[in-house]
């Protein structure tokens, strides 16, 4: 790296409806969090530059706290970056945080866990102002079973059943540390956080778990599951616009080590 750049560390935050994922797609003209974060560097900076993010959220998907970094020689003061870049981005994507980190910090490879949080609608008539941001599910839910089932998903698993075609993940051993089901009122959310997840890992685990709920499996239904390593023995693939990118996890050596 040119040794007058620094590597900046962006905690960002955004509104998934309107674009079609995280990553940049091959058609340009196609909306992405990416593109816009970095048309915004490049405005403010002056300095074409490629983002790095902590993973690539899917069209729909929601962030509350996703990590960016990116290599800048510009001179404006760190303290003040978020705002200078917020004047840029449009009002779905906001900077929350900017920090200087370590020069190979990198916020996918470093990223030591996550938390995925997953907001369902149960109530008979969807809400309106919720349509983009939670999945409505009209059916009664047994949270205490689905409870049940996503305990058994707690602790180091090969989650193959859950990983939908496509990845690239070397392994589909994971370990989650939590998997919670919480109701309240007409809103069920589910936050699981693991070391690491597979495409399309969690959509896959609520599809699964509101099966459970509605009572098509039973909750001793996830040991099988996980022993057949088959996808087709899971539940549906849950909606993304439920989905929110709620925490990425580093190692603080890693990140401020000799920033």
């Amino acid at each position: 790296m040119d040794g007058n750049k620094k590597n900046v560390r962006l905690l960002v935050e955004y509104d998934g409806t309107a674009y079609h994922g995280f990553q940049t797609q091959e058609d340009p003209h196609l909306p992405t969090i990416q593109s816009k974060l970095e048309e915004a560097v490049w405005r403010i900076c002056q300095e074409k530059v490629r983002v790095t993010g902590s993973g690539r959220t899917d069209a729909g998907t929601h962030a509350l706290g996703q990590v960016i970094n990116f290599q800048t020689s510009s001179r404006i003061p760190i303290d003040k970056l978020p705002k200078a870049l917020n004047s840029a981005l449009p009002r779905d994507i906001r900077i929350q945080e900017a920090e200087y980190v370590q020069t190979d910090f990198h916020a996918c490879y470093d990223a030591v866990a996550k938390t995925y949080q997953y907001v369902i609608d149960n109530q008979p008539t969807p809400s309106v102002f919720r349509r983009c941001y939670a999945y409505h599910v009209p059916h009664d839910l047994d949270t205490a079973k689905m409870q049940k089932a996503a305990a058994a998903l707690v602790g180091t698993h090969d989650f193959a059943s859950f990983r939908t075609s496509g990845s690239s993940a070397r392994t589909s051993v994971r370990t989650v540390f939590q998997l919670d089901v919480i109701a309240s009122g007409s809103s069920i959310t589910i936050t699981i956080k693991a070391d690491g997840f597979l495409y399309n890992m969690v959509r896959n685990i609520v599809g699964t778990l509101v099966e459970v709920g509605r009572g098509k499996r039973q909750p001793g239904c996830v040991a099988d599951i996980l022993k057949a390593r088959d996808r087709t023995k899971a539940g549906p693939t849950a909606p993304a616009h439920g989905l929110y990118l709620l925490e990425v996890y580093y190692d603080d050596e890693r990140l401020f080590g000799n920033a």
